[in-house]
């Protein structure tokens, strides 16, 4: 008799919690669509300033695109500008999903003060969000800050090898007009780019603070090791990022969505997802260095116009960044 009763409170009970909880994961599912796939502002960063040896200063600013899939285009000029003085200062107008740090920097001269550089930005769904870059002291920037703040150390953490790596070192090669690196290629006709990086091997290939640091030798063998890595996922109260030296290039003035790139580009973007191509997923390794330093990208455009793609060597803790301007025709 018990029995029955339960089978029968099941049959009366199962179509009324199948009803709610399809209800419960469809509103969910729209929930998470809104939140983190489309329709979401840009967030604009100051991230913070460095100094140079004529005295002058760099403001670094950066981005938070709150669409997980969505990549925005937003042209400089009303929707996207700085104040005071120039409202162009050579800021994205392509925006790459989620978090995306030290994007750019705007020289600012000597005597700046305690002035402040605002960079506004009104999203396609009408959001205005500002950023505001100063002097301030708490905002200075070094290596160990970078390294830090991209989580390619642990929170207040940083070793000798930290402290002794430089930047690695990104030259388009091919002709240069004026100082700018311009190129011209035709709708549907693949462009060919080519780039040497040069590094100095810091910091060592792995999972920052996870104390299994590979070299560039054996990455072959620590790819063997995914099943366990999954298995043991990565332990931090901070953005984790794995160190190890790759090129990428991306869209950084134009409509991307006109743009593909052969082979696909490591993501430059923090996508913390485990199988993501960026090295903020758990799984990420980075794809082998060249031979000769030299890295080879064919980029395809479906629309004319003028284009800038933007090119990030990042060893894990540092970067360095060179720009291609490409003009496409009919």
């Amino acid at each position: 008799m018990i029995r029955i009763r339960i089978s029968e409170r099941k049959i009366v009970l199962e179509p009324v919690l199948i009803a709610m909880l399809s209800i419960f994961l469809l509103a969910h599912q729209n929930s998470l669509a809104q939140t983190y796939f489309r329709d979401q502002h840009v967030e604009p960063a100051f991230e913070g300033w460095e100094q140079n040896a004529d005295g002058s200063f760099n403001l670094l600013f950066g981005y938070h695109n709150e669409n997980w899939e969505e990549e925005l285009l937003i042209p400089a000029g009303e929707s996207n500008f700085f104040t005071p003085g120039e409202a162009d200062r050579g800021q994205p107008t392509y925006f790459l999903p989620r978090r995306n740090r030290f994007t750019f920097k705007v020289p600012v001269p000597a005597d700046w003060g305690d002035k402040e550089l605002v960079w506004t930005i009104t999203s396609p769904n009408g959001v205005t969000r500002s950023a505001y870059g100063t002097l301030a002291k708490d905002y200075i920037v070094d290596s160990v800050v970078i390294a830090s703040e991209t989580g390619s150390l642990g929170a207040g953490t940083s070793t000798p090898e930290s402290r002794a790596n430089t930047p690695p070192v990104v030259t388009v090669l091919g002709d240069r007009t004026a100082g700018e690196t311009i190129r011209y290629t035709t709708v549907g006709e693949p462009l060919t780019l080519r780039a040497r990086v040069d590094d100095d091997g810091l910091p060592r290939v792995g999972r920052a603070g996870s104390g299994s640091g590979v070299t560039t030798e054996n990455v072959a063998g620590a790819r063997e090791t995914e099943m366990e890595r999954r298995l043991t996922p990565p332990r931090r109260n901070t953005v984790g990022k794995v160190n190890g030296l790759f090129l990428s290039w991306n869209i950084y003035r134009g409509d991307g969505s006109t743009v593909s790139f052969n082979p696909p580009q490591v993501k430059p973007w923090e996508d913390t997802r485990a199988s993501a191509n960026s090295p903020w997923g758990a799984l990420w390794l980075p794809p082998p260095i060249p031979d000769d330093g030299i890295y080879e990208v064919q980029v395809t455009f479906d629309q004319p116009g003028a284009y800038v793609l933007w090119a990030r060597a990042d060893d894990g803790g540092l970067y360095h960044d060179q720009y291609v301007t490409v003009h496409v025709t009919q």
